[in-house]
């Protein structure tokens, strides 16, 4: 069973936790450590959410961070299953798919449950878990420190994990997009897993319903221009015009698994 850190990042988290802040100079004479190894453990926590950067060093997450997951699961379910049936139906047997973490990614993963001779590649629990009661399904799942309430690896572990495949299609979710096309996530971790499954795939999917468009997340990373096609459940609405004119040939508008250009 993974574990969510080991015992000096946990002895980190408490740290920061009572004293709201702690430096790089003090946590590395805390562990008698050099700075450089005390960065890089403060990182990784910084990657997964758990503390965010602060010049000097560390504290903790800001309150614009993501819903939890379970309010996420429930949040538009019906726009997320109508785009996971149409990525569904656009998927064939046979295929090698990257798919990567949050909640409408999950209901592309159920809805692909019974499919066959499918090679799934993931750094989310959710959709290997989906899969998991499918022997015709053969999953390969990122090694690393778990976010547990998110159940996924993100971070330089899912990076070099994507990096060893190279799949047919890759499937991923977003935090936000913004009115030029920007791609928004809410930590950094998040991005670079995401950054990695379109570097290793031949088709990459976005699936993002209606709510994601103009949504505030902090972290930049990625374009529209970067996926080949972006499913979601509505026309875009007139602040998105523009994008919807200029990439109107990767937006697939989705209804009860029907798809239309934008």
């Amino acid at each position: 069973m993974l574990k969510m850190t080991n015992k000096r990042q946990t002895l980190i988290l408490e740290i920061v936790r009572e004293k709201g802040f702690a430096s790089i100079e003090h946590l590395a004479a805390h562990f008698n450590v050099t700075q450089q190894t005390a960065r890089r453990i403060v990182n990784q926590l910084c990657d997964q959410g758990l503390l965010r950067r602060i010049h000097g060093g560390v504290g903790l997450p800001v309150s614009n961070q993501n819903l939890a997951y379970e309010s996420r699961q429930g949040l538009n379910f019906e726009a997320k299953r109508q785009i996971a049936q149409a990525v569904f139906n656009f998927i064939p047997d046979g295929a090698s798919i990257m798919i990567g973490l949050g909640t409408t990614p999950e209901y592309v993963a159920r809805a692909l449950a019974d499919r066959k001779n499918l090679r799934v590649i993931t750094n989310n629990l959710n959709v290997a878990s989906a899969f998991a009661r499918n022997p015709d399904v053969e999953i390969t799942i990122a090694g690393g420190t778990l976010r547990p309430l998110d159940r996924d690896i993100i971070g330089d572990a899912a990076v070099r994990f994507f990096s060893r495949f190279k799949t047919d299609i890759g499937i991923f979710g977003v935090g936000g997009i913004d009115e030029e096309g920007t791609l928004l996530d809410f930590y950094s971790g998040e991005v670079q897993a995401r950054q990695a499954i379109v570097a290793n795939c031949r088709t990459a999917l976005l699936v993002a319903d209606a709510s994601k468009f103009g949504r505030s997340a902090t972290v930049r990373g990625g374009h529209i221009s970067d996926c080949h096609h972006l499913f979601t459940d509505k026309p875009l609405q007139a602040d998105f015009q523009r994008i919807a004119e200029q990439y109107g040939d990767k937006i697939r508008v989705v209804g009860d698994g029907r798809v239309q250009a934008a």
